[in-house]
């Protein structure tokens, strides 16, 4: 790959292998989640509710990684993240309770989140911005493939196997990609040492912000626009899957476009595009009556939201070097922080009216999009990798 610098060559095979490896973990106990809960341990929809509740808290948790680096290397504790990953989906066959779903929910995690964690943290260290967005793009669009190959996995598997056994082979395939990366020595010498503590920094403000709005937009996403589907749309298992497939397949060709977008457009540019969209989208979650427009919003909705790696980027081009590690942690917390009460108090609303969270959420969108316009960067052009951009002009690529 011509875009990657000799160095950093070991450090882009560290985190595709990574990164394969967490969404396999992360798709294949989702796609059983519901149907192992409901099947086999008998939950209700508030004791479904309970352990999603409980997913998120590690998640909320990440700024606790910023400690965990005193004692172990940043790629190290990427590699021990999967590996975790997968021992908390492989073993969440064996527990069927309440109280055993709950810890292996948590132990999976907090592999995952802490595996995101220093993966944007790593991404950003050892690639410059003119390529970070295209890295991003490029693993994300991996992302996509693999939760692609995760549920044609699950599938296969469910022909021969049980929830245990199924649960057991996925956590297996990650346990095993988890270790390999325990093993391997992807770092380089020229990078900056991290400041291994937690604080919030008045130049990061804007940062912190977009952040929070953008956790706070996930959620609604994730929550209340799957739900609208399948609850006024009445949309099947079979056609959500066929939407799920959809949307990856779109994921995996367009993520790589949208980060050599944020290269020659700006992060300012592609976050105002994203805010318009979420707005619109949001709008016509609201108010359509056609189950056909509602499907086409939830796809646009899915690509708007890898937008979202333009946060990240922007925290690269304004940021210390030094304050990449725990200001990640930092952020993923921040993240999460609707996370903790949005899903509720959304549901509170939607009982009142189904179309207060989408407002909200339009609410929100608008809000985004004014703090966007404070973005400042400037481009510089002789750190993009030109032979993977056509030629541009010096006014195209600056964001002043």
């Amino acid at each position: 790959m011509t875009m990657i610098p000799a160095d950093s060559k070991p450090m882009f095979r560290f985190l595709a292998v990574m990164t394969a490896a967490s969404m396999i973990g992360l798709q294949g106990y989702t796609i059983l989640f519901n149907n192992y809960a409901v099947e086999v341990i008998g939950l209700d929809g508030n004791g479904v509710g309970m352990i999603q509740s409980v997913r998120e808290v590690p998640g909320f948790l990440a700024l606790l990684a910023v400690f965990v680096m005193l004692f172990i290397k940043e790629h190290r504790l990427a590699a021990l993240s999967i590996a975790l990953l997968g021992i908390g989906t492989g073993i969440t066959g064996l527990f069927p309770s309440f109280a055993g779903l709950a810890f292996t929910t948590l132990v999976m995690s907090f592999g995952f989140h802490y595996y995101e964690t220093s993966n944007q943290s790593l991404t950003l260290q050892y690639f410059s911005s003119g390529v970070s967005p295209l890295v991003f793009g490029r693993l994300r669009s991996l992302a996509a493939a693999s939760s692609i190959v995760s549920g044609v996995m699950i599938w296969l598997l469910g022909l021969f196997l049980d929830y245990r056994g199924t649960f057991l082979v996925v956590g297996t395939l990650v346990f095993l990609a988890g270790i390999w990366g325990m093993l391997q020595e992807p770092t380089h010498d020229n990078i900056p040492p991290q400041r291994q503590r937690m604080f919030l920094k008045r130049k990061y403000w804007l940062y912190y912000v977009l952040t929070f709005l953008s956790g706070a937009r996930r959620q609604i996403f994730m929550v209340f626009s799957i739900f609208l589907l399948v609850k006024i749309f009445n949309y099947s298992v079979r056609e959500m899957t066929l939407l799920f497939i959809i949307n990856n397949t779109i994921a995996w060709m367009l993520n790589p476009l949208i980060g050599r977008a944020i290269v020659r457009y700006g992060e300012r540019r592609i976050s105002t595009i994203e805010y318009c969209g979420v707005i619109m989208i949001f709008m016509v979650y609201a108010y359509t009556d056609s189950r056909l427009l509602a499907a086409l919003m939830y796809i646009v909705d899915n690509i708007l939201f890898n937008f979202a790696v333009a946060i990240r980027t922007y925290f690269q081009k304004i940021g210390e070097a030094e304050d990449v590690a725990s200001s990640m942690a930092v952020g993923f917390t921040i993240n999460h922080i609707a996370a903790v009460f949005l899903p509720a108090l959304g549901g509170y609303l939607w009982m009142i009216n189904y179309r207060i969270p989408f407002l909200a959420g339009a609410a929100l969108g608008a809000v985004s999009l004014v703090f966007a316009q404070f973005m400042r960067t400037r481009h510089t052009p002789e750190e993009t990798p030109q032979e993977l951009l056509p030629p541009y002009t010096a006014t195209e690529s600056e964001q002043v």
